[in-house]
């Protein structure tokens, strides 16, 4: 089966065995084809077209043809819908014909959102070649897990050799440094052949800050109307923002369609600023939605600080309209607070109440739901959440956020205690909303997660000291001699520190962490999933029994009652309320005496399903 999303721009394919090259540069006078041989190149001129378009048609190019546009008798620069940089950002763009590469997985549906265990990974760090065809060898060991969902951490071509992928300035084209394209699509297609849906992360808020070319040939990418952390936003509601629009809605087509991903995460969407109407968001999602097969499942999730819930609205029939589900902060710096007593920085909204917020975020989805945040200055934050389903939020303990966006990238098991981590993992891999694993999680791995990158001379000490005094605002960071020793994101070694250490798995505390997980996401597959099927109407409430005792309720369309009780503290509650239902989890701690009792130990978790 052949897959090939048609774009109205970049390098196209065509049935003659031509090639056609277009580019939007509405701030060029000329633009040339470079075709780049291995003795000589070759230029061509391409044709204005209305609106600040430039086309040709040739024969002169077919696929593995390397190619760059010069603008204006001057610049040569890289094609911004570029399939593949065979040489970095900074070299020529690559012809790829998609219709190369036979699928063999037509018939694979995909699974419904409320299946999802989502397991994400960073291609570079999660193996020892970092390769996307290493990916494949690790298919066997996460289905067994009980992952069913894979989600990649960013892939679009960046600069250098190393980079977490959130800088990236070719959003059509996998970095080189991973693999080809068709090793891309393999490991997508192998994936499915294991029963695995493959999710992959987007950035649509800004290019990175080199080999982005735009500024010269199509500075109307970007406007001053809107700031973002990253300079100029890009352009989606200002003069000639359609073209600006169609390039990223295309984008996501384009990875669901060519490449089979199952799914886009959209990466920090708060940071999307547009006045118009529709808003960007929504013409995304629907035009998305509209180039999928009807019969087939594909999920659009959301990163945003802004917690605004109409965008995950539901249809009648319980279907996701825009987005399947929102990354649930809340809930992870709610558990954060609890399990480690960490109070500074962006934690400090979550300092009182914590067991109540947990509860709320377990119940209700979002902790902040239009209430004011002192972190952020008394402004409001969040819209109400009624009428969502859990499968609106995703919950996680860790990920590459709150892992890398630490000074050292410490892992969740070397700063809190074990029983404090066995209680909140059994919390979220057992409520009912999708739980998020960030890789080697799994297994107890103590290997931090650094920010890393691979940026140019001239860019590198801006970038490690931007890092640094991002942790001005903790307590442990306010003096800058304790910034200096925060590793520096452009050396080796921090990328290199910074990947999965697989013989841990040899040893038997990492083995028991693995079997831990695999015990809950069994009980998750064979109790809570079956039951989650059009559960748009869930009755749910919690209560604080004690200070950090919390009890929670869930009634399922089909009747059937979830309770967990849970003990977060580190000495035993008493006088707790047991339930008649049939236990289908208790911690270690817990047994039939302590259950009569009405006694839960510390740092414990007991769940009951009453059917």
């Amino acid at each position: 089966m052949k897959r090939h999303h048609k774009m109205p721009f970049g390098a196209e394919c065509r049935d003659d065995g031509s090639v056609r090259f277009r580019l939007w540069a509405p701030a060029a006078r000329r633009v040339e084809l470079i075709l780049t041989g291995a003795k000589h190149s070759t230029s061509i001129p391409l044709e204005e077209r209305p609106q600040g378009w430039f086309e040709l048609i040739t024969d002169a190019a077919k696929p593995g043809t390397q190619y760059r546009f010069r603008i204006d008798d001057a610049q040569e620069v890289p094609d911004p819908a570029s399939r593949f940089q065979p040489r970095d950002v900074h070299g020529p763009s690559q012809v790829i014909d998609p219709e190369g590469f036979d699928w063999r997985d037509d018939g694979w549906p995909s699974h419904p959102w409320e299946e999802a265990v989502v397991y994400e990974l960073h291609v570079g760090a999660f193996t020892p070649s970092g390769k996307f065809s290493a990916l494949r060898t690790r298919l066997d060991y996460l289905a067994e897990l009980g992952i069913t969902a894979i989600e990649l951490m960013p892939v679009a071509d960046f600069p250098g050799k190393r980079d977490w992928g959130y800088d990236g300035v070719f959003p059509f084209a996998p970095d080189s440094t991973y693999g080809r394209p068709e090793d891309l699509k393999k490991f997508i297609q192998s994936a499915h052949n294991h029963g695995i849906m493959v999710l992959l992360d987007v950035v649509y808020n800004h290019f990175g800050p080199e080999g982005n070319y735009l500024n010269s040939y199509a500075p109307q990418f970007f406007t001053d109307q809107h700031r973002t952390p990253w300079g100029n936003a890009i352009n989606f509601d200002g003069a000639a923002s359609r073209a600006v629009r169609d390039f990223f809605i295309h984008n996501a087509i384009y990875w669901l369609t060519e490449y089979h991903f199952d799914g886009l995460r959209l990466d920090a969407v708060n940071e999307i600023h547009d006045n118009s109407t529709p808003h960007f968001l929504t013409e995304l999602a629907e035009e998305a939605r509209k180039a999928i097969e009807p019969d087939r499942h594909v999920h659009l999730i959301l990163e945003n600080e802004l917690n605004q819930a109409h965008h995950l609205r539901r249809s009648k029939q319980c279907k996701a309209e825009l987005y399947n589900a929102q990354w649930n902060d809340d809930i992870h710096h709610a558990l954060h607070v609890l399990i480690t007593g960490e109070r500074d920085g962006y934690y400090s909204d979550y300092s009182d109440n914590s067991v109540a917020r947990l509860g709320r975020c377990l119940c209700e989805g979002f902790d902040f739901q239009g209430e004011i945040s002192l972190y952020r200055n008394g402004q409001t934050r969040g819209e109400r959440t009624t009428g969502l389903p859990p499968s609106a939020f995703v919950s996680f303990l860790q990920n590459h956020d709150q892992v890398g966006n630490r000074a050292f990238g410490e892992r969740i098991t070397t700063i809190a205690d074990p029983r404090a981590v066995r209680a909140a993992v059994a919390i979220l891999l057992l409520a009912p909303s999708p739980p998020l694993l960030f890789m080697g999680e799994e297994f107890g791995t103590e290997s931090p997660f650094l920010f890393f990158c691979d940026l140019e001379k001239s860019l590198a000490p801006a970038v490690a000291a931007g890092r640094r005094n991002e942790f001005a605002r903790f307590a442990r960071f306010n003096d800058p001699a304790a910034r200096e020793g925060i590793p520096d994101p452009n050396a080796a070694a921090t990328f290199k520190a910074s990947k999965l250490d697989w013989s841990d798995l040899a040893q038997p505390r990492h083995q028991e962490w693995w079997k831990f997980y695999r015990e809950l996401l069994k009980l998750r597959s064979q109790h809570i999933v079956p039951r989650l099927s059009g559960s748009c109407v869930m009755k749910a409430n919690y209560e604080v029994q004690e200070s950090l005792s919390l009890s929670a309720h869930w009634e399922f369309p089909d009747r059937s009652k979830l309770t967990l009780l849970t003990n977060l503290g580190a000495d035993a509650i008493s006088g707790i309320t047991i339930p008649h239902a049939q236990m289908i989890y208790a911690s270690k701690e817990v047994n039939d005496n302590t259950l009569k009792e009405g006694t839960l130990p510390a740092w414990s978790v007991v769940w009951f399903l009453e059917s």
